[in-house]
């Protein structure tokens, strides 16, 4: 089965042609190799995806075809994600959402002409 449609189908992308970039933009890597779409997966082969900071390890269980249910997933990979990296996730989300508040868009006309006027005085 090919790494892109096996990262799609066990949930770990949104949709196939994300997976597809992500694979080929060296985010995703097998077996700690990087690699093209097309690529084979095997039964214990080690994913491993780079999110922002942090980098995710599974291991493969077993092969699937289709498109997977969340509940179904760990019937076909196993997270070996260390402790150390989830934290290093987390703490990238909330420095992000403590950058700017969750009800706040990006910045209106008024507020870039502020930090303009406000960055021109250093």
């Amino acid at each position: 089965m090919r790494i892109d449609k096996y990262v799609w189908c066990v949930r770990l992308s949104k949709t196939r042609s994300l997976a597809t970039k992500l694979v080929a933009g060296n985010k995703v890597k097998l077996n700690g190799l990087e690699l093209k779409p097309a690529k084979e997966v095997a039964v214990g082969d080690i994913i491993s995806i780079q999110k922002n900071n942090a980098t995710f390890s599974y291991r493969i269980k077993a092969l699937t075809e289709k498109r997977l249910g969340a509940k179904l997933i760990s019937d076909y990979i196993v997270d070996e994600t260390s402790a150390e990296e989830v934290e290093k996730y987390k703490a990238y989300q909330a420095a992000q959402r403590n950058y700017r508040g969750k009800d706040h868009g990006k910045p209106s006309k008024k507020d870039r002409r502020e930090l303009d006027d406000f960055l021109e005085g250093w």
